[in-house]
């Protein structure tokens, strides 16, 4: 549910508050809400001109490499780091930014594999093929550097949340999760069958981590207040995104039965409702879109029919979207309402 200030002036005129009462409210409302990441100019600014910033980071940072070595990787990425600390400081503490503050924190964090990769560029037996006499050490040596980088992050990311109570830094920390679940599972495969492994393997990894990601989230999000801070968002985002993309590319006619597929993004579009996520419900519509298009380019592929059933499919997604967004409340009402008492208990509270 989502305030604004008609809706106080409509309590005023419902004499249910007075004009001092509403502008007291409002004035509390806007404070409270001032520094949550909202859909606006201001925001999309900043996330945007964070990515720009780390975007640029690694474009120097690989020149920097080429130009000045290790060390110099080093001492690079621990001096921006160190400014984008002071930066962030500054506007978190002293400034109360905190959406531009958390950014500049979370931009420090996302050096540090940076210098863990500079810094190990100094060891002797720094993994270049030519440096081994068989491909199987430099395979187990490059996958061990890459999971000391991402457990520094895991690790920089951790102790910067602990100061800073900003949901964001839950990023770097769940793609290092991500990339870690690869390197460690392929280290694991190699060790066992001597072999490297395959793209479709990389996709079920990536599968399960979607989904230990998910249930994580699932506990972050029933364990805090929904007062706090909106920590679990950003693990249900990325988790989804790694089980749906995993699951869709694996193919729906091949490694997935289109039933299943279904059943699974019906399944998402219900979380929506008992999680309050809309998060949810997107991925959802995208699975159950995507199956109807595919089942259509396969029924009528060539022939005219194809577009005007991909127009009709259109219609109702928007038709769909139409009495959902009208029905919303009531839909939620009924599902829940005939939940179980013990399952209601350990579904999260709502975020508004």
């Amino acid at each position: 549910m989502k305030i604004v200030k008609k809706d106080i002036d409509w309590a005023v005129s419902e004499g249910i508050l007075s004009a001092e009462q509403a502008e007291s409210l409002w004035n509390a409302l806007q404070k409270r809400t001032s520094n949550r990441p909202q859909f606006n100019f201001a925001n999309v600014a900043y996330y945007f001109g964070a990515f720009i910033v780390l975007s640029g980071m690694s474009w120097f940072m690989s020149l920097a490499w080429e130009e000045f070595g290790g060390k110099g990787l080093v001492f690079l990425a621990c001096l921006y780091a160190f400014l984008f600390v002071l930066a962030g400081k500054t506007l978190w503490f002293q400034q109360n930014l905190k959406i531009p503050g958390g950014l500049l924190f979370t931009i420090a964090v996302c050096m540090t594999p940076l210098a863990i990769f500079g810094l190990l560029s100094q060891v002797e037996s720094w993994p270049l093929p030519y440096l081994y006499d068989d491909y199987s050490t430099y395979f187990v040596h490059e996958k061990v550097i890459f999971i000391i980088m991402e457990l520094a992050t895991i690790l920089g990311a951790l102790i910067t949340l602990k100061f800073i109570k900003f949901p964001f830094l839950m990023t770097p920390i769940t793609l290092a999760f991500g990339f870690l679940s690869i390197h460690v599972t392929a280290l694991i495969i190699f060790y066992y069958t001597g072999e490297n492994w395959w793209y479709s393997q990389e996709n079920w990894v990536f599968f399960w981590f979607g989904l230990i990601a998910l249930m994580v989230a699932y506990w972050v999000d029933v364990k805090t207040s929904y007062l706090e801070e909106d920590y679990a968002f950003w693990l249900y985002l990325f988790g989804l995104m790694s089980f749906w993309f995993s699951m869709t590319f694996m193919g729906i006619g091949y490694s997935w039965n289109p039933f299943i597929y279904l059943i699974i993004n019906l399944g998402l579009i219900l979380l929506s409702v008992l999680l309050h996520r809309r998060v949810f419900i997107v991925f959802g519509t995208l699975g159950i879109s995507y199956l109807l298009y595919d089942l259509s380019y396969r029924t009528f592929q060539g022939s005219l029919l194809f577009p005007l059933t991909l127009m009709v499919l259109g219609l109702l997604v928007i038709y769909a979207g139409i009495q959902y967004q009208r029905n919303e409340a009531a839909i939620a009402r009924l599902i829940v309402g005939n939940l179980p008492r013990t399952i209601r208990d350990i579904l999260p509270r709502q975020r508004s």
